[in-house]
């Protein structure tokens, strides 16, 4: 359910390149705290995001925001190879210089629009394959300044994708190919309404279909069952709250619509792998601080 990284690092930083892929060793459905780029040189398959489904194809870049649900289905028989990169939002923070501009500001967009992949032009792709093979350079090397260097080259790439999508953001597409059509709408349903009743057999009576057929369908589209789907946004909507609100654990776990607090407590620690206590306590916290010279 969860890709684990070193929540302690001072360089949150990591990349797999140029990693090829194969259904059966693939992450099922998960999710993590940091951001994470994906980028296809060759090869086809499917990828699952929020609640949607995409074909993956060579030039594609997948852009997956912080706690978002995501499964890469590789074909077995069209290889895939990809690189991806994770970091934490707060590398990349830096002052505001007179305008509103982040660089995490593509992965909102994405976000607020549900539509998380670029496609790229040739001149594009050959451009963030440069820089891509630079950070693996730099990364391989390790010269004094390397991360420094490895930090300037995400940030381009960042500054990048934000000027592709920003000016009007039709570049980011927003084709949607969930099918069946009953199926998005229960997707979105769940996503509405975290402490409505969300069982199968509810879910099911809903879209009108029989709980088997729903199971099914749900689980070729997405590789989780229902009860492990609704857990994860549960648990997604409860780490919003504990930053942005005031709320006390136990308020949160009513509003998320976990069954008690002892059953919060289990579901959030299986997800996120720390208790929701720790979990606030982490975000309030100031980053570590690298070593002095």
């Amino acid at each position: 359910m969860r890709k684990q990284f070193d929540l302690q690092t001072p360089f949150p930083f990591e990349y797999n390149y140029r990693d090829p892929k194969h259904p059966l060793t693939e992450l099922p459905d998960h999710l993590h705290e940091w951001y994470e780029l994906v980028y296809i040189y060759t090869g086809s398959g499917s990828f699952f995001v929020d609640r949607t489904l995409y074909d993956m194809r060579q030039g594609d870049l997948f852009l997956l925001p912080s706690n978002t649900i995501h499964r890469s289905l590789p074909d077995p028989h069209d290889r895939i190879i990809s690189t991806a990169i994770f970091f934490s939002g707060a590398l990349v923070q830096q002052p505001a210089l007179g305008e509103a501009f982040t660089y995490l500001r593509c992965f909102e967009h994405a976000r607020k629009r549900q539509s998380y992949r670029l496609r790229l032009q040739s001149d594009d792709q050959r451009q963030l394959e440069q820089w891509i093979d630079a950070i693996h350079s730099e990364h391989k090397q390790q010269l004094t300044g390397y991360r420094q260097a490895v930090l300037l080259l995400l940030q381009q790439i960042l500054l990048f994708i934000n000027r592709q999508v920003a000016p009007a953001g039709s570049e980011l597409s927003t084709e949607h190919v969930i099918r069946p059509l009953w199926m998005r709408s229960m997707l979105q349903y769940i996503d509405e309404n975290p402490s409505g009743q969300l069982g199968l057999n509810e879910l099911a009576r809903r879209a009108a279909v029989t709980p088997a057929h729903f199971s099914r369908v749900f689980k070729q589209l997405t590789g989780m069952n229902v009860t492990e789907y609704v857990t994860a946004k549960r648990v997604i909507l409860a780490k919003e709250l504990l930053i942005a609100t005031d709320d006390n654990v136990s308020q949160i776990a009513e509003r998320c619509g976990f069954e008690s607090l002892p059953h919060f407590h289990r579901m959030f620690k299986k997800v996120s792998g720390m208790t929701p206590s720790a979990y606030k306590r982490s975000h309030l916290a100031p980053l570590p601080q690298p070593p002095a010279l």
